[in-house]
């Protein structure tokens, strides 16, 4: 069984929901304002800060504070983690499927009537 890595289940966790992973989209030309990224979704404040709370626990963004606005910005090295643990379940799904396909082609193989 895989090591268990709760950065890995907060970055999972946060990226599961469809608003988050909207937001993360639109950082991905850099920092936004709180009310620039709130503004498409339609959802109240309060509930886009809950939103952003946990984008920022799971380390997928930074906030600041300029004057009155609050910008968040993205932290794109937190999505190498992720997509690290997905290559290495990629590989070792590719090399399963690939022991299957050779083991079938056996037993094709030892089916066939000889000519």
């Amino acid at each position: 069984m895989a090591k268990y890595d709760p950065t890995l289940s907060l970055i999972f966790q946060a990226l599961s929901d469809p608003t988050r992973r909207d937001m993360l989209a639109r950082l991905g030309g850099g920092a936004v304002a709180v009310s620039d990224l709130a503004r498409p979704t339609g959802l109240r404040l309060p509930t886009i800060l809950r939103h952003l709370a946990v984008l920022e626990e799971a380390r997928l963004i930074t906030t600041t504070k300029q004057g009155r606005t609050r910008m968040c910005h993205p932290v794109p090295a937190t999505l190498t983690l992720a997509k690290s643990w997905l290559d290495e379940r990629r590989l070792e799904w590719e090399a399963r499927t690939d022991r299957l396909e050779a083991f079938l082609e056996t037993l094709e193989d030892e089916n066939d009537p000889e000519p």
